[in-house]
């Protein structure tokens, strides 16, 4: 046995969706290659989790960042 890794894991280019149970703070995350799939999973799974749409990753960065943090502060304030 090991020590468990330090370093955050690299994600894949794609679009990122975090799915989780009604109530539950951790989910997971999927991943999906183009834009209009990861919409059909939204609507697939929004039926009966919460989804939260993560954004683009290129290169293991988020394309999007600063207007996710954007729509999340005015969420808060909401």
């Amino acid at each position: 046995m090991g020590r468990p890794p330090t370093r955050p894991k690299k994600l894949k280019d794609g679009w990122y969706v975090e799915v989780r149970n009604a109530g539950n703070r951790a989910g997971i995350k999927l991943r999906r290659d183009d834009e209009v799939s990861m919409m059909q999973a939204v609507e697939e799974y929004g039926r009966s989790k919460d989804v939260i749409i993560l954004g683009e990753s290129k290169n293991g960065k988020w394309v999007n960042e600063e207007k996710a943090k954007k729509a999340a502060r005015k969420k808060k304030t909401a």
